[in-house]
């Protein structure tokens, strides 16, 4: 394992902590008195762990949707992968995986991407069913995402809709890891300079840069199982056991 020195740790962590952090254990505490949803209210009570707990002791769940587009206002969950991890372990035994009724038409566009067709939903469970299987699976770790703010969204706009509230909750985005690492401005000049693509931070190019085996992609247990692995190699590759959760949460 291959482990940086402190002082270009700190430096790094700075880069990938550049906006002004939550304290997510107070803004839990917040949340826990005002929400009304059971499930939800629980998950807020469990709080969240300290920004400084080390990446080795942080307890994370990796998740992925696929969805009926890309607007959490028009858009909606289709499919749910999720699977507990921890950065030296991936517990499959522990997984998850939902086909939903979606609150929206499936349009074909997304039907080529995820395979999820008419028949496929039609006697799936709607969202509101695993909601609270959903939030148990959440409550007390981290959440892990490949470019996160799709995770975020499309579940804040789903329980908005079912329960009339929304969620917070800190995440690992591995696609903004992988950006910070791959995407060197020195290097990224000489792409552009040399009239080549921008780096892809994609999932399945990002994990061929670790050696990662390929998955078929748009299953969203595989693409959760994918990110899992990816986070596990980021850590290996570019932080320590002792990498405190706040330099690479939002």
């Amino acid at each position: 394992m291959f482990y940086i020195g402190k002082n270009q740790l700190a430096r790094q962590g700075k880069t990938l902590a550049k906006t002004k952090q939550l304290d997510w254990s107070s803004r839990f505490a917040s949340l826990a008195k005002t929400s009304k949803y059971p499930a939800l209210k629980a998950f807020y009570q469990q709080s969240v762990i300290a920004a400084s707990t080390p990446m080795a002791e942080v307890p994370m769940v990796a998740l992925d949707f696929e969805t009926t587009g890309l607007d959490p206002s028009r858009d909606s969950i289709v499919s749910i992968g999720l699977v507990p991890m921890s950065i030296s372990r991936i517990r499959c035994s522990g997984s998850k995986h939902w086909i939903i009724k979606p609150e929206t038409n499936l349009h074909s566009a997304s039907v080529v991407v995820h395979g999820i067709t008419h028949s496929a939903v039609a006697d799936a469970p709607d969202f509101s069913n695993v909601i609270d299987t959903l939030l148990g699976c959440l409550q007390g770790k981290i959440v892990v995402a490949h470019h996160a703010p799709i995770e975020r969204r499309f579940l804040h706009a789903a329980l908005m809709r079912h329960i009339q509230e929304g969620i917070e909750f800190p995440v690992i985005d591995t696609m903004a890891i992988e950006a910070q690492f791959s995407r060197r401005k020195s290097q990224e000049i000489w792409r552009s300079l040399l009239g080549r693509q921008r780096t892809s931070i994609r999932l399945t190019d990002s994990r061929t840069r670790y050696h990662l085996p390929y998955y078929r992609q748009h299953n969203a247990l595989t693409d959760a199982i994918a990110c899992a692995e990816l986070l596990q190699a980021q850590c290996v590759t570019h932080l320590t056991h002792d990498t405190p959760v706040n330099a690479i949460w939002s």
